[in-house]
Formats: structure tokens, sequence, C-alpha cells
């Protein structure tokens, strides 16, 4: 023995051909280029594999023996070969499949698969004794790491896919006829004539034979198990896994524990029941009855219906039921109804309700079968929904967020509604009231008066209609209607999956008119050949590019997630399509979240920006908007030093959007020093001059006029901050590019501006007209990043002045002034309130008497002018009002002013310092009196 290798596992004989055969099929294959290749699917390895399962067909599939000698990875590679010949397309959800509308030998291969898969998990969870090492060979301990790992692997998988698993086993136990598992004659058939694939290997009676109650009693068993694993920190699924061992001692019973197909550890179950405490004696039935999982199992058997809606209504507070649980009483009780008891017609309904309003709480999708039975609305019915909703949720204690999800459903519930009786039935209900603002209520009944003329606007519902079955049209309709509103990718898919299956004549895509997708996307998409798939990107990328536009980054990342992982199976350039719109996706989620703080976005963002600028990939459309996000992008964050020195050559040549944001980075990182960059500024100049020219190839718009405004989407309501040295450089060079225009009487002050030349050489070909729009534009928005920017202030304020809008210039003077100073506690600097903006006369530095007395001259000047008297610090303005007042008779005013004069401060023998000290005072207080007047 010492010359042989030592095996890993020790097999008995039957098994160990298993693995041998299994081992030989998937060795990997070595080409001429010495490169390790996937094993080949070549005649030789599908017979390895057909014998492998022909091995296991010998053994009845008992996976009890199964287990016991094979390793987790040969397990899983014989169920999946078995998958494989029973006709279960890869990659297909089990969870998707009605196992009642398949053959019996496919139906059992995936219970067989899902119910080792839970196996598996439980059996994984258990502690394992540790072998005692032999002598240590390396080849061995390799073998041993690397199964390990594959293990590992495999149960991760088995972990994330466990619920749909249960959901399998539960739908399992609904289907109450016998199956049947292959044999060695039927796998020969299937590989010596494959035509006999839809004849006898399909058939009802090919294979052997497992009775119904035998895959309820195993089943039973396998879902207690894992019940009572996940049960250890929740007593509700606890209970569950009390409630399937319980069945299962009933099945043994009645059945006894013989069975062709499989044997249970009666043992390990006597073991279960002790630990749950499921009793056979009568003894126990109190206790039995205090959980709601017994109490609902009493009600289903007694009948009593009654009992079992409050159950579940209570429950719908408390939310202690899985719903897997709710869904499986639901259908059973539909089962129940659909053998003719027309009495449970409304229970079913009932139970719909308090588990569509459970699904409504916890953010799940609401189910069709809801849609179905509300198709015939009535008073009671809205009654009952009412009263499950208002008995759901406390609004004391309760969070916003659950407010508004339930408030969200009654108004799709209103809009849903035809008959406007019972529109105002939940309108006018109190949890209605409370729960949607007046605005949103005012809202939701101008809609209800605004739609089509489809409406029924009677008081009386019109019962014809109502008498009329559902159709496959209504269904259809209610589709569809889920299909808008919905954005859970994999309902989308499933929706369209059963929309194609009722009609193959529509193009769903076109169901909702507000679904965009931009034409430069729309081509590639529309040429998909399939129809299925054509509708599910189109309609996954449009609902994605809504939910990027409204904000709601979390749905979009998943839509946009889904819709790549489907595209990546056939189309590269709609790969990278999707790749290119989660970068945008992610740019706009950073800087809505983390970037509104100033944290910096993470080194892979960065480096993906700066990837798709880089990017020469030929025939992939793209989008100018991302182009342009992500310069502003590494504009925004500084990324001076890539922008100016490491950005490709070729890249700025061929990109506008790159050339600008090099000229824009280089002039921002020279700003700060002593000479102020002129060299680099020119270059900018000179570009964003050319952009604003007029070609010979611009059209004339309606007016005859040439403009280079164009009317595309701002995108200034997605954006979220803006580096403030980039903003103050491009607002500074296009203020400078509005007063370089002739007719210009004021210009407009902005920071930097002597940097930019002062002259046009071609003045006539520039569009001042969209220049001013701009600057408008631009100063708007600096002014939502920062309200309290002086220099922002006062361009504003300069453009309020030179179009003439004196009182809006003056409020943002004053505010610009007020935010420097302290509320004009302190001196406002000389370059916020320079001479052109000093519109007082004796706040300029040489006084201004010609304008002043020219103003007090005016008749409409001096109306209550006089309570402004205590503010004027200048004698001679004081002592013209002085002689104004007596030319005129008005001797009142005329005391006023003299008293103003009087003071002792403003007496022209005080030193200077006195009258400086006196003149800021009054400034101050001018100034303060001013501003309360517009702030």
């Amino acid at each position: 023995m010492t010359g042989d290798k030592i095996p890993v596992h020790s097999y008995p004989p039957p098994v160990q051909l298993i693995v041998q055969f299994l081992e030989q099929a998937s060795k990997p294959s070595v080409n001429e280029q010495n490169q390790v290749q996937p094993p080949p699917d070549n005649k030789r390895n599908r017979i390895l594999k057909l014998l492998a399962l022909k091995v296991a067909a010998h053994l009845k599939w008992d996976l009890d023996v199964l287990e016991k000698s094979l390793s987790v990875p040969v397990l899983n590679m014989l169920l999946n070969e078995l998958l494989c010949i029973s006709k279960v397309p890869p990659g297909t959800k089990h969870v998707d499949v009605d196992l009642s509308s398949l053959p019996p030998t496919t139906a059992m291969a995936i219970l067989l698969y899902n119910r080792w898969a839970i196996r598996t998990i439980v059996q994984s969870s258990f502690p394992v004794k540790q072998a005692k090492p032999g002598p240590p060979q390396l080849n061995v301990m390799n073998q041993m790491q690397q199964e390990k790992e594959l293990t590992e692997n495999i149960l991760k998988v088995l972990k994330e896919q466990a619920a749909d698993s249960i959901l399998v086993l539960e739908g399992a136990l609904k289907l109450n006829k016998d199956l049947y598992v292959h044999t060695i004659r039927t796998l020969d058939l299937l590989a010596m004539e494959p035509g006999m694939v839809n004849g006898e290997t399909e058939s009802s009676t090919a294979g052997l034979k497992i009775s119904a109650e035998e895959i309820q009693c195993q089943v039973c068993y396998d879902l207690g198990a894992i019940y009572f694993q996940q049960g250890a920190t929740n007593a509700a699924v606890h209970e569950n896994a009390k409630e399937k061992f319980f069945k299962t001692k009933e099945l043994i019973a009645k059945n006894g524990s013989s069975s062709l197909h499989f044997t249970i550890d009666e043992e390990r179950l006597a073991g279960y029941c002790q630990a749950c405490g499921v009793l056979t004696s009568s003894s126990d039935d109190a206790s039995q009855q205090a959980t709601p999982y017994s109490q609902i199992h009493s009600c289903m058997k007694s009948g009593n219906y009654q009992d079992l809606v409050k159950i579940f209504l209570e429950d719908n507070l408390t939310l202690s039921l899985p719903v897997q649980f709710r869904q499986s009483v639901l259908r059973e009780l539909f089962q129940k109804a659909q053998q003719g008891n027309d009495a449970l017609d409304e229970v079913c309904f009932k139970v719909c309700v308090c588990n569509t309003v459970c699904d409504v709480l916890q953010d799940r999708t609401i189910d069709i079968q809801f849609c179905q039975l509300f198709l015939k609305p009535s008073k009671e019915k809205i009654d009952f929904l009412l009263e499950v909703c208002s008995r759901s949720i406390n609004l004391e204690n309760t969070t916003e967020a659950l407010k508004r999800k339930m408030a969200s459903f009654l108004k799709n519930l209103c809009l849903g509604l035809e008959d406007l009786q019972l529109v105002f039935m939940i309108s006018s209900h109190e949890l209605f009231i409370k729960l949607l603002k007046d605005d949103e209520r005012k809202l939701l009944i101008d809609q209800m008066r605004k739609r089509s003329p489809r409406i029924n606007l009677c008081t009386k519902p019109v019962t014809s209609f109502y008498d009329i079955p559902a159709s496959a049209s209504v269904n259809i309709g209610q589709l569809e209607h889920q299909l808008i509103l919905s954005v859970d990718p994999w309902r989308i898919r499933q929706i369209l999956i059963e929309l194609h299956g009722m009609t193959s004549e529509r193009q769903f895509w076109t169901v909702s008119n507000k679904w965009e997708v931009p034409n430069v996307y729309g081509n590639v998409i529309l040429g998909i050949k399939d129809n299925l798939t054509r509708d599910l990107v189109y309609i996954l990328m449009a609902k994605g590019l809504h939910c990027c536009a409204i904000k709601d980054f979390v749905h979009a990342k998943q839509l946009f997630a889904a819709c790549l992982e489907l595209v990546t199976e056939f189309s590269p350039k709609l790969r990278q399509v999707m790749l290119n719109e989660m970068l945008l996706l992610d740019i706009y989620t950073h800087e809505a979240g983390a970037g509104v703080s100033g944290e910096r976005p993470p080194s892979d963002l960065i480096s993906r920006v700066r990837g798709y600028l880089e990017m020469r990939v030929p025939d992939i459309p793209l989008r100018q908007v991302i182009a342009e996000e992500c310069v502003a992008f590494l504009l925004n964050w500084c990324e001076n030093e890539y922008l100016t020195m490491q950005v490709p050559l070729p890249l700025v040549q061929t990109n506008p959007y790159v050339k600008l944001g090099q000229l824009l980075a280089a002039t921002c990182k020279e700003l700060p020093g002593p000479k102020e960059s002129r060299r680099t500024a020119k270059d900018l100049w000179e570009v964003v001059v050319q952009i604003c020219s007029v070609s010979n190839q611009h059209k004339r718009g309606n007016d005859g006029r040439v403009s280079l405004i164009k009317h595309r989407e701002s995108t200034l309501g997605i954006m979220y901050r803006c580096e403030p040295l980039v903003l103050t450089t491009i607002l500074s060079l296009f203020v400078k590019l509005h007063n370089v225009r002739e007719d210009i009487v004021n210009d407009i002050a902005a920071e930097h501006i002597s940097i930019w030349p002062s002259s046009i050489p071609n003045l006539q070909s520039v569009d001042f007209e969209a220049v001013a729009v701009t600057v408008k534009e631009l100063v708007s928005y600096a002014l939502t990043i920062n309200a309290n920017n002086h220099f922002w202030l006062i361009i504003q304020a300069d453009i309020y002045f030179a179009t003439n809008q004196y009182s809006a210039a003056l409020h943002y003077y004053l505010q610009a002034g007020a935010v420097c100073s302290d509320f004009f506690n302190k001196m406002v600097p000389p370059d916020v309130y320079t001479d052109q903006v000093a519109i007082l006369c004796q706040f300029l530095r040489e006084v201004d008497y010609k304008t002043a007395f020219k103003a007090l001259q005016e008749q409409n000047s001096h109306d209550a002018m006089d309570s402004y008297y205590e503010y004027i610090w200048d004698v001679t303005i004081l002592e013209y009002l002085t002689y104004l007042h007596h030319k005129r008779g008005e001797t009142d005013k005329r005391q006023i002013a003299i008293k103003a004069i009087g003071q002792t401060e403003l007496n022209a023998s005080n030193p200077e310092e006195v009258l400086q000290l006196a003149a800021q005072r009054r400034k101050k207080k001018f100034l303060q009196a001013m501003a309360k007047l517009y702030f």
C-alpha cells in the first residue's frame, strides 16, 4: 500500500464508479498551445456521465446512501447532470417553474436537487469530527484543500438559494400526485433514441414510481430540518418546523417507515420532535393552540375561517408569520375554492388583502391575485380593505417610511378605481386623511376628475359591466398596469414572460409613453430579434434612466444591474453601454450622498471615469452627457494634475470635452499664483469665444435671428456640487465676455476678471444673447450652492442693475454687504462696495453733490424723506435740505434737518476720527434699516 496513492474518500464499490466516471468526464483538456481548456462535450464524456447516472439509478437515487458516500462537489455534479438529462434548462430558477405542469421525471429531478440542497445546508451546520492526519503527502494535501474550497463555494451558492429551495419544496407539498424518477431503462432510452424524449420517457408511467405520500413525508422531514436550523433565533420559524415534523410523524404512522425511495431516521426524527415539543398525545393540544401556526392549522382543519382571518389580521401588526407560510395558506384556500366551495371566495379575498397589506409594508411587489380579486370592487371589499390598513399600522409609533408606503398604496388604489363613490370612501377615510397632506389629496381628486371619459361618473355602478367574466384582455391590462408600476427587475421579467405567453402580437416596450431610451441606444435595442429579450432590455433601461432622473438611485442601480446581467450573455456592445450608464449612475450617487459633505470619491470611481474618457472601443453608442459629467466630475474633485499633465495627448485632440476640461483645470491650477496665469486663460478664452461664435452652419430661428441657445433639458437639477474655484473661473470668463460688447453701459464685476483679454477680433460673430443667458444661469446655480458668497451676490446685483431692475439690485447689494460685514457691524470691504456699487451719493469716496441735489429736487423724493435725515452725515447735504424745505415752506421738515445739523458729533471743528466714527455709525444704521426692508 505504500506505493499506492492514498484516496481522499473511501467509497463502496457502486458509488466509487460514480466518482470515477465523473472525474474522467470533467478532466480539463490541453490544446496545441499547451493551454488548459474546459472538458470537451464529446461522445466519450457524455457516455461517462450517463454511466454515473445509471449507477445512481441503480441505487434508486437514495440521498441517504449518496450523501454518506459522495463528497459535496461530486454529488452536486451528479444532480446537475440529472437536471440536464431531465430537460431542465440551465440557469432556470426552480422557484419559477410550475411543478404540476412538468413531466413527472423532470419534476422529480428538480425535487431531488432542492431536497439535497436543503439537506446539505443542514448537514453543514453540524460539527464534524476531524480525522486523524496520516503521513503528510503534498499531492493529497493539495487535493484535500481544493476539495474543501470547492465545497465551501458550493455551500455559499446553496445558502444564497435556500429561500428558493424552500419555496420549491413547499410547492411540492401541494402537488398531491405520484412522480417518477429515472431508471437505467429510461436513461438508456434517452441515450439511444433522443426522439423518445417526447414519448415513453416523459409519459406518466416511465421510471420508478414514487407515491405522493412518500414524497410528502420526505419533503416535510427535510423542510422541518431546515426550519429547525433557522428557528434558533426565530420563534415563528421554529413553530413551522414543529408543524412539519408533526406532519412527518402522522404520515409515517399512516404508511409505515419502509419506502423504495428513501428511509427516514426515526431516532433523529424523535429527537427533533422532542426538541420542538411535538407530542402525539392530546395533553399538548393547549400548548399547540398558543402558537399562530397551530391555530391556523386547527382553523383550516375545522373550517373556522372567521378566526383564520382574525389571526392573519392580528399578525399584520406583529409580522411574525413568514411570507412563504402566508402564501401557502392562501394557495390552499384557492385550491379548496376551485374545487367547488363558493363560500371560500370571500375568505380568499380577505386573506389575500391581509397578505397584500403585509407586502406593502415590507416593500414587496403586490401579487397579481390581489388585482384579479379586485376586478369587481364593492363597498364591502373597500370597507374590509380599509379596516385591514387601519389595523396594520400604528400611526403614533410607526416610522415615516411605513406611513409613506401605506399612503402610496391607498393613492394608487384610488387611481385604479373607476367608481368615484368607492374613491370617495377611501379619500374620506380617517386613515387616508391622516396619511396624505391636504395638497396631495386635492391633487389626487383633480387627477380623478380629469381622467378619460371611459371612467364611470354615475352614482350607480354599471352592473352589467361587472357581470362580464375576466377575459384574457382584462388580464393583459392588469399585467400591463403592474408592468408600468413595478421597479423590481425580477417582477418585470415575470410579468413580461406571462404577457408573452398570452399574446405574441404585442410590443410591450410601447405600453407606456413615459419609457424613453436615447435614440443612440434605441436603435441597437430594437434590433434584438427575440421579442421578450428586446422588451425586457428596453424596459429595464428606460425605467433605470427614469429612476436616475428622479434621483431614485437605489432602484436605478438594481434595474441597470439586471439589464447588464441580461445583455452580457449576447451583446458586448450593449454590455459596454450598460457599464457606461452605471458609471454615470455611480457619479450621481456619490455626488448626492458622500459628495455633499465633501467626502472624496473612491479611487476606483476616479479610475473608471478616466477609463471611460480614454476608452477607444469602436461602434459603441455613446451619450454626450456621460463625457460631460466625467470631465465635470474630474474638475469638481480637483483632478487638475491628471487633466493638465497625465491625460493622453490623442484624447485631448479628439475629445472636445477633455480639451475644454484641460484648459479650465490649467487656468484654475495657476489662479492662486502671484501673477495669475494669462497664457492658459487666453487659450481658454479663445476656445469659449469660438464656442459662442455663430458660424454659417448654424440655422436661424423662426424669427430669423441666429442663436446658439440650445433648448436641451438642463442637467443642473441633478448636479449637487461644484468646486467653487471652477465655478468662479467659468463665471468670471462669461462675465468678461458679456462686458466686451459695445452697447454695455454698466459693466458686471467678478473675481479674477483681469486675467481675460479685453477685446475680440470679430465682435459681431459672438452670440451675446447666449452669453447673457449663460451668465444668468451660472450665477443662479452658483447661489444655490453658496448663497453667502458676496462676489456672486454682487454679480447678481449688477445683472439686475444693468437690466433696470433697481429694487432687486438693491436687495442683492445689501445682501452682499451684510454677509461680509456681520450685518453691517463691521466695515464693508472696499472691493465689495466700490464706486460703481455705491448708488448713494454720500457713500462715494468723493461725494457726488450734483446727483444728490438733483435727486432731492425731484417731486417723488421728499414724501416721508425726513425719516432718513438721522442717517445723513454729510453737513453740505443737510444744509441743502434746510434751504430746500425753507423754499418750499415745509417748516416741520426744515426743523428736522436743522436738528440733524446741530448734532455735536457732526461739527466740522471735530477731529477727523470723530467725524469718521459718526459717519460709520450712520452708515451702519442706514444699511441695517434698508436690509430689514428686504430680508
